[in-house]
């Protein structure tokens, strides 16, 4: 048969299958009349047959695959075989055979009995019964009780109990151990554990087994009891007190007991009664039953409002005198302490300013208000504001106030309800209000001789209030201001022409259009800071020329053509320069002056734009003095301060520095 009649014939009889499947076409169908067969049969050969295509050799399978097929069938079904072998042996090795231990830890029985409750520092006994219920007899036995941290032996309070071996020597089988253990347990609400372990060997095996069980009791007192009384809030940097309480709660006397605290960040230890024996760690000694000792601590705590601090106490023995620390724990305690803000919120304004850096000047009148709020939900009662001035003497006649009293006895400011016509009896929740006071800051020649002069104005209040639990009845409030004296330093600057240094040529008084010379000369003193990082600039006008010679050769100046600018690098500035026979600081420099006919009848400018910077280095502000210009008028001297006292150029005329033509 061709190719292309057996592909037709595929297609009648598939088109003849969906027809027959189809809903819509095998309605369609219908019968067909049969034919007769006809009675004539064809003769078919016996030798015949249809070519068929061959089939590429790749795409027949090797015969080395059925091969590998059948071998990974063996490996799988030996390996089932294996497993299923193995797990029978080790089965039968740990339930039957040698593997199995014939003494389980499991029927071993360890029953330990004892109070629900267990008073710290009290000796409590504890019954333990070890029962074998195993079948082979238990060899070597010892009975290892493990107790919790802090437990003492009966015998000795100052002897570290943590554990206890008890031979039981060979349990036979089914036999029975019974024994009663004593021990003394520290602290209190918790819970004490007490482990005990059985280890035993059996026969044939040199192998350690181990059969375990708990005891769980609760702790209702510790052998020392200790307690912390205190206020539970306080004023950052007040002072704060704890009285620290350690009594015995035990039987027998608790021999070398320490006390250690830990105190928390911002807390500054002041004083103890008693004092620490090292660091903050006292020793107690021997305390006997029902006695006490207390401690009484005092120091500061600084904090931010409402930052709580955390005080933590612990009570112990050591093993040794030599020690130092505690080894073994017998009480804990701590305490808590909130950082509250000031119950009388105090400011400090000086000549209308505040913040760290208030300077006033020598001799300078100084206003100081003192601003005050209850910060309480509660009001305050007699409340007492009191100032003080330290660090300068200052004249009691100076201080006035409107509202206070000075009293000159100990150099105090102090306002109450007497002096306040009673502004100060009762202070309202959130209420606010100030007090004043004025004095007068010593001279330049009173501080002369003082190195860095600072006053501290010091401002405590106390009051009442109704007493709350934990916080203090007797309140207090402190405020703190600084007050720096800056350094009288004085400037001038003098034109010389009679006592010039380097000689003096041209006319006097100056001609236009001829060039007469001068003598600049800077001179400064200085009382009782020192002035860092100091420097004189001026500047020359067009008509005045720079000679290019200066005096002393130490000290370091330059000119500047393209600006004309005159630097004086001077540096520092000690203090006492130019005071009580101490010799100034000065520099003096040449100058040409040539003027025009414009400047007729005129007495111009020899330097102009004089400035003085620096650092006062005590009262850490900047220091500018100005001066005024230098003119041929060499009556006049230029000065930082009206006050300076300072002599003209001597034979100089006040006719001499017009000029003429």
């Amino acid at each position: 048969m061709e190719p292309s009649e057996s592909k037709h014939d595929e297609e009648k009889i598939e088109r003849l299958r969906r027809a027959m499947y189809s809903r819509k076409l095998s309605e369609q169908l219908k019968e067909r009349p049969r034919r007769q067969m006809e009675e004539i049969r064809p003769v078919v050969g016996e030798n015949w047959h249809r070519e068929e295509s061959e089939v590429p050799s790749s795409i027949v399978a090797p015969r080395t695959i059925g091969l590998v097929r059948k071998a990974l069938w063996w490996f799988l079904g030996l390996a089932v075989i294996f497993f299923v072998g193995a797990v029978v042996f080790f089965v039968y090795y740990f339930t039957i055979g040698g593997g199995a231990s014939s003494a389980a830890p499991g029927n071993i029985d360890i029953v330990m009995t004892g109070p629900s409750q267990i008073a710290g520092g009290d000796p409590t006994q504890l019954q333990i019964t070890v029962t074998n219920r195993n079948q082979v007899p238990l060899q070597l036995a010892d009975l290892v009780i493990t107790y919790p941290s802090g437990t003492r032996s009966p015998t000795d309070l100052s002897t570290d109990l943590s554990s206890q071996r008890i031979s039981l020597g060979t349990i036979e089988a089914g036999g029975r151990r019974q024994g009663t253990v004593t021990a003394i347990f520290a602290g209190s609400g918790g819970t004490a554990t007490v482990k005990a372990d059985l280890e035993y060997r059996i026969s044939g095996s040199s192998a350690i087994f181990v059969a375990t069980s708990n005891y769980q009791a609760l702790l209702s007192s510790s052998p020392i009891a200790l307690s912390i009384a205190g206020n539970t809030e306080t004023v950052s940097g007040q002072p704060v007190e704890f009285t620290i309480t350690v009594s015995s709660n035990a039987n027998t006397t608790i021999k070398d007991v320490l006390l250690a605290a830990n105190f928390p960040f911002g807390f500054t230890f002041v004083s103890a009664n008693p004092a620490p024996t090292q660091g903050s760690v006292w020793e107690i000694g021997d305390i006997r039953p029902g006695e006490k000792r207390e401690i009484v601590l005092r120091g500061t705590l600084i904090g931010e409002s409402g930052d709580e601090r955390v005080f933590r106490f612990d009570t112990g023995t050591r093993k040794n005198a030599e020690e130092k620390t505690i080894t073994t724990s017998l009480s804990e305690n701590s305490f808590r302490m909130t950082v509250s803000e000031p119950f009388l919120g105090l400011g400090i304004a000086v000549n209308k300013s505040t913040g760290s850096r208030i300077v006033v000047s020598p001799g300078g009148q100084v206003n100081v208000v003192v601003n005050w709020q209850n910060n309480l939900s509660t009001a305050i009662q007699d409340a007492v504001i009191v100032a003080r001035l330290t660090g300068l003497t200052i004249d009691g006649a100076t201080v006035l106030s409107p509202d206070g009293f000075f009293r000159s006895s100990d150099g105090v400011v102090l306002w109450d309800k007497t002096t306040t016509n009673g502004a100060l009896d009762s202070l309202a929740p959130g209420g606010k209000g100030s007090v004043s006071f004025t004095f007068q800051m010593p001279s330049s020649e009173v501080l002369k001789n003082v190195s860095n002069p600072s006053l501290t104005i010091t401002v405590n209040a106390a009051g009442k209030r109704v007493s709350e639990t934990g916080v203090p009845e007797n309140l207090q409030a402190a405020a703190l201001q600084r007050i720096a004296v800056s350094s009288d330093l004085l400037v001038t600057a003098q034109g010389l022409y009679y006592a010039n240094p380097f000689g003096s040529s041209g006319p006097l008084p100056p001609k236009a259009n001829a060039e007469t010379t001068y003598a600049i000369v800077f001179t400064i003193t200085n009382t009782t800071n020192k002035i860092e990082n100091a420097k004189l600039t001026a500047t020359l006008p067009a008509y005045v020329r720079w000679v290019g010679i200066y005096s002393p050769a130490s000290e370091v100046l330059s000119f500047n053509q393209n600006d004309s600018t005159v630097t004086w690098d001077i540096g520092g500035i000690e203090q006492g320069v130019g005071v009580d026979g101490v010799s100034p600081r000065q520099a003096a420099i040449a100058i040409g002056f040539t003027p025009s006919t414009s400047q007729i009848g005129q007495e111009p400018s020899l330097l102009q734009d004089i400035v003085l910077t620096g650092v006062d280095q005590a009262a850490g502000t900047a220091v500018n003095k100005k001066l005024d210009d230098v003119t041929s008028d060499l009556i006049r001297v230029s000065k930082s301060a009206t006050s300076i006292p300072a002599a003209p150029d001597p034979g100089f005329s006040s006719t001499q520095g017009t000029v003429v033509r």
